[in-house]
């Protein structure tokens, strides 16, 4: 009796392995998992924690560019007033051009002979072709009407602030791995536009090749200039920083009150609301880590 009760009865199931490509295992589900499955599970292993007031620092350069933009923006007001004339204009042009070169040569340290000759040669030829096309730009948008030109500068503008790179430059540096992504690249391009169409609306050439030297000077070549300067030494970026944050708002004080306002406040909402924000949010960031992640390579497959 005891030996037909043995004779029947089935052999016990072997145990469950973790496998990868070994298929189902008998006597266990596809998608079966014993007590030892989460015994691997990290949680937040790669949440950084970070410091408000490092956060508030980081923030510095997008201040920086916004203040940039905002004396384009006076130039461009000034200019279409008449308060500036296009020797004025010239003279600004010749002293951010050789302020730039100053500070590369000072800041740059793989910045070579050959490598500032084609820098010269690059500036020569750029401004060789805007006098050239100077013309063109004068009459490019003359049946159109200027609402409409602020409108549309406005917006490309807005978009030029939106897309652009804050932690790189638009031309690629010496040293640097990697060269500017597509976004950088279409807001310098609305950048430029925008610039064309409040040219376009200026009473002479020299005039509209002056306006177009400064504001492609700026678009181009100023992250450029503040890409190298924070490289060199982060606390002479600051000091650049905060210098030009209180310059811009004088300018803009004097134009309009209720301009300098709202400066004030896109740059506290900036510096100190944004990285605010971002300490908070870190709480509520919860990853988990485990067997059922992708394997991630340990080397670069370009090697």
């Amino acid at each position: 009796m005891d030996t037909h009760f043995g004779a029947d009865s089935s052999p016990p199931p072997s145990r469950w392995r973790k496998v990868a490509y070994g298929g189902m295992q008998p006597g266990y589900d596809d998608n079966h998992t014993d007590e030892t499955f989460l015994e691997d599970m990290v949680m937040n292993a790669n949440v950084v924690k970070r410091n408000m007031l490092k956060v508030m620092q980081d923030s510095v350069s997008i201040s920086q560019y916004l203040c940039i933009v905002a004396l384009v923006v006076l130039v461009w007001i000034y200019t279409l007033r008449s308060t500036l004339n296009e020797n004025s204009l010239l003279l600004l042009d010749v002293s951010l051009l050789g302020s730039g070169f100053i500070i590369l040569v000072l800041t740059e340290e793989m910045l070579s002979l050959k490598r500032l000759l084609n820098y010269v040669l690059n500036v020569s030829f750029f401004t060789t072709g805007l006098f050239v096309l100077a013309p063109i730009y004068q009459t490019l948008t003359r049946s159109i009407s200027s609402d409409s030109i602020w409108a549309v500068t406005i917006s490309l503008l807005l978009l030029h602030l939106f897309l652009h790179d804050y932690s790189g430059s638009t031309i690629r540096p010496s040293g640097a791995l990697k060269n500017p992504n597509l976004t950088s690249c279409i807001s310098l391009n609305a950048s430029i536009v925008a610039s064309v169409f409040i040219a376009s609306r200026l009473p002479s050439r020299v005039h509209v090749f002056a306006t177009m030297l400064f504001s492609l000077q700026i678009f181009l070549f100023a992250p450029l200039v503040t890409y190298c300067i924070k490289k060199y030494s982060f606390r002479l970026h600051l000091l650049f920083s905060l210098g030009l944050m209180a310059v811009t708002l004088t300018f803009v004080y004097s134009l309009h009150c209720l301009l300098f306002v709202l400066l004030v406040g896109m740059l506290i909402f900036v510096n100190v609301v944004c990285p605010y924000w971002l300490i908070r949010i870190q709480e509520y960031k919860f990853e988990i880590n485990g067997p059922w992640d992708e394997a991630k390579l340990c080397f670069d497959i370009t090697d």
